[in-house]
């Protein structure tokens, strides 16, 4: 199972997302990839920001060494599922997907606690510190949802 979280600029939610998944992967013993990228470039190669290294480090995960990275068309070739933190993000992602989007690997991440609904995970980045707790544990929701979806699916005997 190889799963993508792509948000903007892939330095706030999007690097919490695959920690916080990496960090239940672990846990679980599976044997699952996780990664994330943003569907813009303006921080390619800088480190999450400061404030999400420091929620997700307070809750013993540390995304220190994730490094921002731009969402590509290959990427629906090289991922199972893909989930956008919000609808603007999903909406680039078929942008920059084109003929290779592909609506059965794509959704939003809150679908998964909430299906249907259609929730965005809010941007921090403007934000004071609480914010990045409420957007670290509507995440940790979620990814606990996705273990317990695909955990049978995806486990290798």
């Amino acid at each position: 199972m190889k799963i993508l979280m792509v948000c903007l600029g892939n330095i706030c939610r999007s690097p919490l997302a695959e920690g916080i998944m990496q960090h239940k992967i672990d846990e679980n013993g599976l044997n699952w990839l996780v990664d994330s990228a943003g569907t813009n470039g303006y921080h390619v190669g800088e480190q999450p920001h400061r404030l999400s290294q420091k929620v997700a480090l307070k809750r013993g995960i540390d995304i220190s060494h994730q490094r921002a990275r731009n969402f590509r068309a290959d990427d629906f070739k090289k991922f199972d599922l893909i989930y956008a933190m919000a609808e603007d993000v999903m909406e680039e992602m078929q942008w920059i997907g084109g003929s290779s989007f592909d609506n059965r690997k794509a959704g939003l991440l809150m679908n998964e606690v909430y299906p249907g609904k259609n929730l965005d995970v809010p941007d921090p980045w403007y934000g004071p510190e609480p914010g990045y707790h409420q957007v670290f544990d509507m995440i940790d929701r979620a990814c606990d949802a996705i273990i317990k979806k695909y955990i049978k699916q995806y486990t290798q005997s």
